[in-house]
């Protein structure tokens, strides 16, 4: 693989993983399994090694977790959320015990205890303590940085708002909230009640609940949660496990089921032991967490990256089931990308009936060589969204056809488009292909772009039928009296619905830019556009240099905006925006320049740290005059290192002699 395309599977996979870690941690809608998650980045690793100088500060590989919620005060965590290592088999914990071994250079026939805890799936959070009293609850976020739901955590009776016994004065607690199984059903009962939708899953429903602004609703999904992990300097001993023990006499909840291994080998029972019995509790769990017990041992074996040296998650194998493959039928997305969608003999698999699973694209149908009427091998990707893993060809015959993809589209029959590096086969017919219409308004009056909250999907539909929207900038032009031909009893509904209309009018340029749906250009991609280029003129004039200069915007992306902005249609949209008077430039008071003393200053900003966040960081950079850059080369002028930073970073500036800073000699910098 040369640079290019090496540079362009780099741009491909962050966007799909970036995308994947929205979908999961944010919107709570996976669309693929753990297993297949993980394999993409270290797909990503790999060429991120193999090329240094395409790795970048914001790549996934350099992420924990999810991206933090717009709804609650943004708080900086005393000691970074980092994620774990996973391992799907047991010759990975093996690997994982003579690592260890290694590190601490030890023989490899001595024994290292490790402590065993079931992997509880819900939402994690981190709990501060003073002098026994609950004083801030924070969620993970992306691990750096997550969300103050200190009220809503309250209202989780098995969490102590005061402890009681001896325990110290000010020390962190880590934990996982989640919804028991009772509670999950109880609540979908109470919903198929009232013609409501379901909920998906606990973890899911645990996951949602947390980040509802009003706690009196967050109190009635009765939630609970299991700590796991105690922090601070004066911890009364010195392994993982007894000051777990402790924290329970202090008032916490701890799982019964946490033990203390006395090597690797009574570990791999453990795990034998809870792969056959967690379909007996009342909580979900999808595998156990594995540590070195001992703290003084995790703190000599520390940390990579993202992820501590001493811990490992071993992930339980998802549950399958076997049925036939009834029909194929195909989805529409805004993009216009075609997904197909198996369509099963109903069959149950861990507790739900299943009866659809998605087939993502052409060519995993290929991969799985799928013919007509085969019975097929499926299992719950993350034990959440069922998938077709293989076919069981004991029971094909010789008389089944194989599935020839669709090539045009099933909405409005126009011809189907796949390039050569994409996935998946596209509509083209964006302006009168309905599932596109309609999925693009929908897109733009979303609560993270424009957030005209009073008109839902049936709205829409409903505008469209009547011929009153064909796309979102249409909205503008609605009265109250067109909506209220839609319902001749909805005069609350129509004053709303114009209202919020109205109202987003003053979303800033940021939302807007997300809210129109260039193709790669999500929110946090948006907000760098916005920063640099300040107005909706410039990005339609910018050229691909110009628009590659821009953080975190790469080939796909800059090629996906100079194409949205060359189509005629796209264009007469914007236009019809800028008249309708929403804000489409930058008006920011606070984003005037600090300073010029970082003026023709490149800098390189890698590690975590305590003061700032490292975003933080970049905007005081860049308000002194300063410029970021992603990799280090001869014209990089300083190294901002925090802990736990990239090795190869550190190496190559090494080697070229770049001054290396830490955040005390930056802040003195620019202060001076």
């Amino acid at each position: 693989m040369d640079i290019e395309k090496a540079r362009q599977r780099v741009a491909q996979l962050t966007l799909e993983l970036n995308n994947h870690n929205h979908r999961y941690y944010v919107l709570s809608t996976p669309i693929i399994t753990d297993f297949e998650f993980d394999a993409l980045l270290q797909t990503l690793a790999q060429i991120e090694n193999q090329f240094p100088e395409l790795k970048s500060p914001l790549s996934p590989t350099q992420r924990v977790g999810e991206s933090k919620s717009d709804d609650f005060e943004s708080v900086i965590h005393l000691r970074p959320m980092l994620s774990l290592d996973n391992s799907y088999n047991e010759e990975d914990l093996f690997e994982f015990d003579k690592s260890v071994k290694k590190i601490l250079d030890q023989s490899l026939d001595s024994e290292i205890q490790y402590s065993c805890e079931l992997k509880f799936d819900g939402l994690s959070i981190s709990l501060h303590y003073e002098n026994g009293m609950l004083q801030k609850a924070v969620t993970r976020g992306d691990g750096i940085a997550g969300d103050n739901v200190t009220e809503n955590i309250k209202t989780i009776k098995s969490i102590p708002l005061q402890l009681h016994g001896t325990y110290p004065n000010s020390f962190e607690i880590r934990g996982e909230v989640y919804m028991p199984h009772p509670v999950f059903d109880a609540l979908n009962k109470q919903r198929a009640q009232n013609n409501e939708e379901l909920l998906k899953n606990p973890r899911n429903a645990a996951s949602g609940s947390i980040k509802i602004k009003n706690p009196k609703m967050v109190a009635q999904r009765k939630l609970d949660c299991f700590l796991y992990q105690v922090l601070g300097d004066g911890l009364p001993f010195t392994t993982h496990i007894e000051n777990l023990k402790a924290s329970k006499t202090w008032g916490f909840k701890v799982s019964e089921h946490s033990t203390v291994c006395k090597n690797i080998n009574e570990v791999i029972d453990y795990i034998h032991l809870w792969d056959t019995k967690r379909t007996q509790l009342s909580y979900d769990t999808d595998g156990v967490v594995v540590k070195v017990n001992s703290l003084i041992l995790q703190k000599n074996l520390g940390f990579i990256a993202k992820s501590p040296r001493w811990a490992k998650a071993y992930k339980f194998k998802a549950e399958q089931a076997i049925t036939q493959l009834l029909s194929i039928s195909y989805q529409v997305g805004r993009t216009g990308a075609i997904t197909p969608v198996a369509n099963l003999s109903p069959v149950e698999l861990g507790g739900t009936t299943i009866k659809r699973a998605s087939l993502h694209n052409s060519d995993i149908i290929k991969k799985l060589d799928l013919k007509e009427n085969d019975f097929v091998i499926i299992e719950k990707g993350g034990e959440i969204i069922p998938k077709i893993i293989a076919v069981d060809l004991s029971k094909r015959n010789s008389q089944q056809q194989s599935i020839s993809f669709i090539t045009h589209c099933p909405e409005c029959q126009a011809p189907l488009v796949k390039k050569d590096d994409e996935a998946n086969h596209f509509c083209e017919n964006e302006l009168n292909c309905k599932p596109q219409v309609l999925g693009k308004i929908e897109h733009f009056v979303s609560r993270k772009a424009m957030n005209i909250d009073s008109i839902g999907s049936e709205t829409i539909e409903k505008l469209y039928q009547e011929n009153l929207i064909k796309n979102y900038s249409h909205l503008y032009d609605l009265t109250f009296e067109q909506i209220l031909t839609l319902n001749a009893n909805a005069e609350k509904s129509a004053n709303n619905l114009i209202n919020g209309i109205h109202e987003s009018k003053n979303v800033p340029f940021d939302k807007v830019l997300f809210a129109i749906g260039i193709r790669h250009v999500g929110e946090t991609t948006a907000k760098k556009i916005v920063k640099k280029l300040a107005s909706i003129n410039t990005i339609m004039q910018a050229n691909k240099e110009e628009l590659l200069a821009i953080d975190e915007v790469g080939e796909v992306i800059a090629d996906s905006i100079i194409q949205f902005f060359q189509n005629k249609n796209n264009v007469q949209i914007i236009d019809k925006l800028k008249r309708a008077g929403l804000q489409l430039e930058l008006i920011n008071t606070e984003d005037s320049q600090l300073s010029s003393k970082l003026n023709n200053c490149t800098f390189v900003i890698s590690g975590v740290f305590e003061k700032y966040s490292r975003d933080e960081y970049k905007e005081l950079i860049e308000k002194n005059g300063g410029k970021n850059v992603s990799s280090i080369s001869k014209k990089t002028s300083y190294l901002l290192a925090g802990a736990n930073m990239g090795p190869e970073k550190l190496k190559k500036a090494e080697e070229l002699k770049i001054p290396i800073i830490n955040e005390a000699q930056f802040l003195e910098l620019i202060e001076k």
